[in-house]
């Protein structure tokens, strides 16, 4: 049975390119970076080297580049390491309710310490309102969370606009940009971004690394001891084959953008219009208009989500009922419910996330399976 792989929004497979280039760092090259002699100066010069390729795509500087162990920990370090080393100008922070969560859930245990958070509505596509956010800020409003794009619908927010409004009022801004990177042009300078997160495994980079970006002379507290790596901000041994592997899948992905772009977005489209014609009472969630290229969320009314991710599973087929941070989980999608879904719509979606690997025949394999699938389950 051939493995059709249609869940890169919750990873994707490493090029072999970027394999390549990790594997003398694994082999050959494998001195501690803090180390003084030939052998670690090598690794510290592969860093620094891997955080200057990573400044230019995003148009920063080499030292406002952190690297983590993936987006959660970069999205824990910015929110928590701003607000709490700003607490003195005020304990008010904004996000919204569609966020990963390890955004909201690092929200909420900053409550726990006192600080005051307000949850954004969106509309029925994922999108905040601009109007609503402006209105929402206080004197004591020191940051700004917005995810770029979901993981789960792939709306992308007006990220500039709520930028140069966080500029204007003299706010911090973070983004998670995890599913964003690799497929949208990001320029932290002009979108006015003081903080983002990126983690490697989204654009064909290896599992485990992550990049915070912080602007120069923004304050926040580190969030792991025991070091001085990374500027005294992120103690640990560097892993410097993941750091290699992380720059060239960033480079590679921001070399071959466009390109990457129309194909997914091709095959993506091709797949919503064959499921419309040949499947009654299904709802494509989200913005339609405004949305990550590879993302599909559908509902099937009338049909479990999880049965159709288990039958199609049984076929080879891997899809994802939303985030894959979620999985597993019986509850509907904090995402879905909060665009106007009620449970059972939510909870008959699921997400298809088309990548740079996927051929038109996979989402023929799809469509097919779909249309059987749904049929003999509605029947039941």
């Amino acid at each position: 049975m051939k493995e059709t792989y249609l869940d890169n929004s919750a990873t994707t497979r490493l090029d072999e390119t970027v394999l390549n280039e990790m594997l003398p760092y694994l082999k050959e090259y494998y001195g501690n970076a803090s180390s003084i002699y030939s052998l670690g100066r090598e690794s510290k010069k592969a860093i620094e080297d891997a955080r200057e390729k990573i400044a230019k795509v995003l148009n920063c500087r080499a030292d406002e580049i952190y690297f983590t162990s993936g987006g959660s920990e970069s999205d824990n370090t910015a929110i928590k390491g701003i607000a709490r080393a700003n607490k003195n100008k005020g304990k008010h922070i904004i996000t919204s309710k569609i966020e990963h969560l390890a955004v909201l859930d690092t929200c909420r245990e900053l409550e726990k310490d006192g600080f005051e958070v307000t949850y954004l509505n969106v509309d029925s596509k994922g999108r905040i309102d601009i109007q609503e956010l402006k209105n929402l800020i206080r004197e004591d409003t020191i940051l700004i969370s917005i995810m770029y794009a979901n993981n789960e619908i792939g709306t992308i927010q007006n990220i500039s606009e709520i930028g140069e409004i966080a500029k204007q009022n003299n706010i911090y801004f973070h983004t998670d940009a995890v599913q964003a990177i690799g497929t949208l042009e990001i320029d932290v300078n002009k979108q006015n971004i003081d903080s983002l997160s990126l983690s490697a495994h989204k654009f064909y980079g290896p599992k485990g690394i992550g990049v915070l970006y912080i602007r120069k002379g923004i304050k926040f507290q580190k969030f792991i001891d025991g070091g001085h790596q990374e500027r005294n901000k992120r103690a640990g041994t560097e892993n410097v084959a993941n750091i290699v592997g992380l720059s060239k899948a960033l480079e590679i992905a921001n070399r071959d953008l466009i390109e990457h772009r129309k194909q997914i977005e091709n095959l993506r489209n091709y797949f919503e219009s064959q499921i419309v014609k040949s499947i009654d009472s299904v709802v494509i969630n989200g913005d339609i208009n405004n949305r990550l290229p590879g993302n599909s969320n559908i509902s099937f009314l009338g049909v479990n989500g999880q049965d159709l991710l288990l039958n199609l599973d049984m076929l080879g087929i891997c899809v994802s009922s939303g985030s894959a941070c979620t999985s597993g989980s019986i509850d509907a999608s904090h995402v879905l419910l909060a665009i106007g879904l009620d449970e059972d719509t939510s909870k008959s979606s699921i997400r298809v996330s088309v990548g740079k690997y996927n051929t038109k025949e996979d989402i023929d394999y799809l469509i097919n399976s779909l249309k059987d699938i749904v049929k003999r389950q509605r029947n039941i």
